[in-house]
């Protein structure tokens, strides 16, 4: 390969560098600040002082349905580009649909554990 084949790749890896560093800049050039470590250590929700417990707990069920979730959009990203390349695939002889079936049985497989370990059940 050319250097120039890479070239739409460092055009978009220094415009996400630039956008970044420019986001971040603006953030500490323009951002509010406080002089008061009362204020700044403190969540600023619509300028509004927090009542109560201001740090709550979550529960670990919360955190289980963020890792399920993050299991499952893994799976589209795996399954999409696959479709578009299926047919590809296909025209030259190669047979893709069993690592992708293989792939799918053992996200079914983790499903069923999750049923049965109860781990979708919000409420117990």
């Amino acid at each position: 390969m050319t250097s120039a084949a890479y070239l739409p790749f460092l055009i978009q890896a220094a415009l996400a560098a630039g956008i970044t560093a420019g986001i971040i800049l603006a953030s500490h050039l323009l951002g509010q600040r406080s002089r008061h470590s009362k204020i700044k250590d403190s969540a600023y929700e619509c300028g509004v002082p927090g009542e109560g417990i201001v740090h709550t707990r979550f529960s670990v069920k919360f955190f289980l349905t963020a890792l399920l979730f993050m299991l499952f959009d893994l799976e589209i990203v795996i399954l999409v580009p696959w479709t578009f390349i299926y047919r590809e695939f296909l025209a030259y002889n190669i047979s893709i649909l069993g690592p992708i079936l293989f792939f799918i049985g053992v996200l079914v497989l983790g499903l069923v554990y999750e049923i049965k370990k109860g781990a979708l059940e919000w409420e117990k």
